[in-house]
């Protein structure tokens, strides 16, 4: 007995990935289904759209002077963060079903790890944008005074703390050498780390919502305090309105990973008992449905991003408009018709957009 149990732990790197599923009873599919066929179109349709529109996020932010201030900048990050998630989400359709048994161990981690890493960072950034608006707005500010370098530099940390996340199963802390360790979900992995990323992550978010909380409280009294002073009504209505869509986007959050996480911690707890296979592709699901919801709640909560989207598709079609067609000569003598709708090709790289009426202009680098 002694012996049997010295063998169960001893390291044996020797061991592929259909060994270690196998050795948890979680099932690799032998043949493609249409059902497989299905779930894998369906993926890579979301990826593709998550990643098309959380890139429009990130140019928004980065051409409208309106958003070049930290709070934006971090979303723009968590934006990032999502855009990564969508290529992590493809990259596992594109190695799963009767392509996991195909796999080498690397390839697994590298799998795992990028879903890790973009989790991390997500909850990184969304704890870093708590910090950011408690400093502003308990000073009733709409933005922190953060310099761009300090934001910079908590950018670089918040992708350097989330990479090594990510590949700590891979080095160190993984099931190889306790295969009475193994994980249910992720084979691979050690049900200790996963008990330690849950309750890392639940207590993450515990933090923030309890932040959220006593923003929320002061934010509202120090408005009805201020009530007889219109601009300073008008200045505390513009800083709900912010903390709204940023609570939004947090809810979204905790609602879409908080299954999986709750799945992940009872799969580290109870292991094979806890029957978390049944259940974790729907928790997969919820959680990347949050890469897309992001991008909606900007558009729907904050009317500037709504409308510079519109200024950017509006140019990325006049380009292409002119791209496929050349000018007549009548055309070209005749007003510019781009001016109508509110963009002016200059040249190849760049354009200018106007909206309708406004006389404030956006360069657009693209």
């Amino acid at each position: 007995m002694a012996m049997e149990s010295s063998l169960w732990t001893t390291c044996d790197y020797s061991n592929n990935v259909t060994f270690f599923y196998n050795l948890v009873d979680k099932k690799i599919s032998v043949v493609w289904t249409t059902r497989d066929f299905v779930v894998i179109g369906l993926g890579l349709t979301v990826c593709l759209i998550v990643v098309l529109a959380n890139l429009m996020v990130m140019v928004a932010i980065s051409i409208n002077r309106l958003f070049h201030f930290p709070i934006y900048y971090l979303l723009g990050n968590m934006a990032a963060a999502d855009l990564f998630a969508g290529i992590a989400y493809a990259n596992l359709m594109l190695h799963t079903g009767p392509w996991t048994s195909t796999l080498t161990k690397e390839q697994w981690y590298i799998r795992g790890a990028l879903i890790d890493i973009s989790l991390t960072a997500s909850v990184a950034n969304l704890l870093a944008v708590a910090v950011e608006r408690h400093q502003s707005i308990i000073t009733m500010q709409l933005h922190s005074k953060m310099t761009k370098r300090r934001v910079v530099l908590l950018i670089v940390c918040i992708w350097a703390v989330s990479i090594i996340m990510g590949l700590v199963p891979s080095t160190f802390w993984n099931c190889e050498c306790d295969l009475a360790d193994c994980s249910t979900v992720a084979p691979l992995y050690s049900r200790r780390f996963l008990i330690f990323w849950a309750v890392l992550n639940l207590l993450t978010f515990l933090i923030m919502v309890a932040m959220y909380t006593r923003i929320f409280v002061y934010v509202r009294y120090q408005t009805w305090y201020a009530s007889q002073h219109t601009l300073d009504v008008q200045h505390r209505q513009t800083v709900i309105n912010l903390m709204k869509t940023i609570s939004m986007v947090l809810g979204a959050f905790v609602i879409c990973w908080m299954p999986g996480l709750v799945t992940l911690l009872l799969d580290g707890l109870l292991g094979k008992a806890s029957h978390a296979n049944a259940y974790e592709k729907f928790c997969l699901v919820i959680a990347e449905c949050n890469s897309l919801v992001n991008p909606i709640i900007y558009s729907l909560r904050d009317n500037e991003m709504r409308q510079t989207f519109k200024r950017i598709l509006c140019c990325l079609c006049q380009r292409g408009g002119n791209q496929q067609r050349e000018l007549s000569p009548a055309e070209i003598d005749s007003p510019l018709p781009e001016e109508s709708l509110g963009c002016i090709q200059k040249s190849e790289e760049q354009a200018i957009c106007t909206n309708g009426k406004e006389e404030s202009w956006t360069m657009l680098g693209l």
